[in-house]
């Protein structure tokens, strides 16, 4: 049996954008390193990080818009073709997850384990 899905509710999307607006306001102060890495690792992490989760999101509002509206006009053509370009633009920046773990060696006192 499958469990059912929930959407989320725009105000839950607004916590997570303000989240987002938060760490960024934090990084403008320009925190030393050792205080970023552990911000970056969740953030680009290369499985449920930003960059897969938006580009899978985009990916799934364009199947359901496309899936679900009728009829099929040019705007809504465009809409979807844009939402996929998106994703795949996106899904490109999962590569970032290995320069957090770049910097957290480089940066790392010697003797110092890093993963």
């Amino acid at each position: 049996m499958t469990v059912p899905v929930t959407a989320p509710t725009p105000a839950q999307i607004e916590q997570a954008t303000d989240t987002l607006a938060q760490l960024v306001d934090y990084l403008r102060t320009e925190p030393p390193t050792a205080d970023v890495l552990p911000l970056l690792a969740p953030l680009l992490d290369e499985d449920d990080g930003v960059p897969m989760l938006l580009s899978d999101a985009l990916r799934a509002a364009a199947r359901a818009v496309a899936t679900n509206t009728e009829p099929h006009s040019s705007d809504v053509n465009s809409v979807v073709t844009t939402l996929r370009e998106a994703a795949t633009e996106i899904m490109q920046w999962h590569t970032l997850h290995w320069e957090v773990r770049n910097l957290a060696r480089a940066t790392a006192a010697p003797g110092e384990a890093t993963s």
